[in-house]
């Protein structure tokens, strides 16, 4: 059985298609750093889950290629994925910031809880 596709993933998939829904796979998977099959599963997901539609358009001459348009579930889905994406990384920086300040205090005692000197904000 595949393993599940992480949420940031998923979020930044739909995030590039919300941009640009003429992406490739292949571009998306270049853009992103993630491997082409990677893209495709998680693609193949985000349909199967309604929550992006594949459309046709002629790229040039006689080539079809494929648009990836988020429904308006998958807006929804996506808005939840951000929030959640959001509270992730206000975490992570937030955690980020008390570990600068500790190591900063190791080095520098004269730096209170006041926070960080300006010269290394």
């Amino acid at each position: 059985m595949a393993k599940p596709v992480s949420e940031d993933i998923r979020f930044r998939v739909m995030r590039e298609l919300e941009a640009d829904p003429k992406l490739s796979q292949r571009d998306l998977a270049k853009s992103l750093g993630i491997s082409l099959g990677v893209i495709n599963y998680c693609l193949k997901g985000l349909i199967d889950k309604g929550q992006v539609k594949v459309g046709n358009f002629r790229a040039s001459g006689n080539k079809l290629r494929y648009t990836y348009v988020l429904t308006p579930r998958g807006v929804l889905a996506k808005a939840k994925l951000t929030k959640a994406f959001l509270k992730r990384r206000v975490a992570e920086h937030e955690a980020l910031i008390a570990e600068i300040e500790a190591l900063q205090r190791e080095i520098n005692p004269e730096v209170t809880a006041q926070g960080l000197p300006e010269d290394i904000r």
